[in-house]
């Protein structure tokens, strides 16, 4: 054991200030969310901003105190551990691991709808062939899984393109709708962005929303990994939240101009819009080079969430809360490969699930993507609950901020949080079966909390006790010898 902590794995220090400016717009930014968003109607334009205001900008505060108080690698699993204890440490990272367990097969999913529009017209029907949509699905996971595992400072190139091709769908489609509108006008008035007179639907939407505004603290999961964190990550955080809210807004806007809230598909609503838009002007061939920057922005999501969460149960493996194989670095790349190559089995069997069920698509990824919501969110509670504390039992001040504004960002961000997780219940409008809706919502819920209580409380117990046992060994056997001789 002494031998283990005198020579802790090390990772390398590879992310610069834009790196990371990358990394959020690329994470934070997710055009596969907006869709299933925008098909509500105009009165989501007022949830984004009220998000924006009361669940983003306190995500900003405590991701920089946060990281400035307790610096390296874990993020929001170090961050619980730290504040309120060893177990609400684990069951935040562990709630932030298998979240994306259920987002990256909804990744894998949007991929396979937009990048056959890459093959030009006439092969949109791909993506209904299961076995083209299973086999692509998992290539692309293979691949991200690769890259990650030979380290950041290769897997970041696939974080930036995706970050650029994020940002040249985003103007394309920014800019197709703009010309659209002062051309053409638009058919969406001002009773669009009223609240509907049965908001169910919308109340959904709320949840997601908060999911979408997620990933600033997908960094300081690798704290361990960023140049100069404490000069880096602040202005990092402003620029890729500042750019990444401009765009949510902008391309739900373009959205409503472009098509009406009932024909926008969840999974294809992004291309479906610019092909109309380009037909109207005659540039119909965009649709593929389109397809294509939003295919490397669809991977480069895909690669940032699947390598930043695998992190969690590589600290956890160190902590002896979970097998200890998972804390193991890779010989030569240094990369935490034993929780990748995991992370990918687990999202590699969803990902066949979600194939071979009986439900359509588009209500499969609701569903997977409404539970990912409540895991997601999960740790933000804690995050937010850390600033409330900070601000309530400290008298003097420790970290960036003063205590008003850690308790107005604190009370802020853990009403909204809180409100998020619970609307995520109502279901989207693509859900067939309220009562399978439920089921899965609440069973899956109890599910994932009850196996994290299980790895803490069962496994980890049992494990100190064989380490606890082993340690006894060791120091009585050399006595016994000495004896003997």
């Amino acid at each position: 054991m002494t031998e283990k902590h005198s020579n802790p794995p090390h990772l390398k220090r590879v992310l610069g200030r834009w790196d990371l400016v990358l990394l959020f717009v690329v994470a934070v930014f997710n055009l596969n969310v907006v869709p299933s968003i925008a098909a509500n109607g105009g009165v989501t334009v007022w949830l984004w901003i009220i998000s924006l205001l009361l669940f983003f900008w306190p995500q900003g505060i405590a991701v920089i105190e946060l990281a400035h108080r307790y610096p390296g690698e874990g993020g929001v699993y170090l961050w619980a551990k730290e504040v309120f204890g060893d177990f609400h440490g684990f069951l935040s990272g562990w709630c932030y691991w298998t979240n994306n367990m259920l987002y990256v097969p909804t990744v894998m999913l949007y991929f396979v709808g937009v990048s056959v529009y890459v093959l030009g017209t006439g092969h949109q029907s791909l993506a209904d062939n299961k076995a083209f949509a299973l086999g692509a699905s998992l290539a692309l996971l293979a691949l991200l899984t690769i890259l990650n595992i030979l380290g950041l400072g290769v897997g970041k190139w696939l974080n930036n393109l995706g970050g650029i091709g994020t940002a040249i769908a985003a103007t394309t489609l920014i800019g197709l709708g703009i010309f659209i509108w002062l051309r053409f006008g638009t058919t969406v008035t001002t009773a669009d962005f009223r609240i509907p007179a049965n908001p169910r639907f919308v109340l959904n939407s709320f949840g997601i929303i908060c999911f979408g505004l997620v990933g600033l603290e997908l960094a300081s999961v690798m704290g361990d990994e960023i140049r100069h964190p404490e000069r880096t990550l602040p202005g990092a955080v402003a620029w890729g939240g500042v750019i990444s809210g401009f765009l949510y807004i902008a391309v739900t806007l373009i959205l409503l101009v472009a098509i009406r809230k009932n024909e926008i598909s969840v999974l294809q609503g992004i291309v479906q819009a610019v092909g109309h838009m380009a037909g109207r002007v005659g540039l119909s061939w965009i649709i593929a080079p389109f397809a294509l920057m939003l295919s490397f922005s669809i991977a480069g999501i895909g690669s940032a969430w699947m390598g930043g969460s695998a992190r969690i149960p590589f600290v956890a493996g160190l902590d002896s809360y979970m097998p200890s194989w998972l804390g193991k670095l890779h010989p030569q790349y240094a990369t935490p490969y034993a929780a990748l190559i995991v992370q990918a089995i687990v999202s590699a069997c969803l990902v066949v699930v979600n194939f071979l069920g009986g439900e359509s698509v588009q209500a499969t990824f609701q569903k997977l993507l409404s539970l990912a919501v409540v895991l997601q969110l999960a740790p933000f509670l804690y995050m937010f609950g850390a600033l409330l504390k900070f601000a309530l039992t400290e008298t003097a001040v420790k970290g960036r901020y003063g205590k008003v504004t850690l308790a107005a960002a604190g009370l802020s961000g853990l009403v909204t949080t809180t409100l998020g997780m619970a609307l995520v219940f109502f279901p989207a409008q693509q859900i067939t079966s309220l009562w399978l809706y439920e089921v899965w919502m609440f069973g899956g819920t109890l599910f994932f909390v009850g196996l994290a209580a299980f790895f803490f409380f069962v496994y980890g117990r049992r494990k100190a006790l064989r380490l606890e046992h082993v340690g006894t060994t060791a120091s009585v056997l050399p006595a016994e010898h000495s004896s003997a001789r």
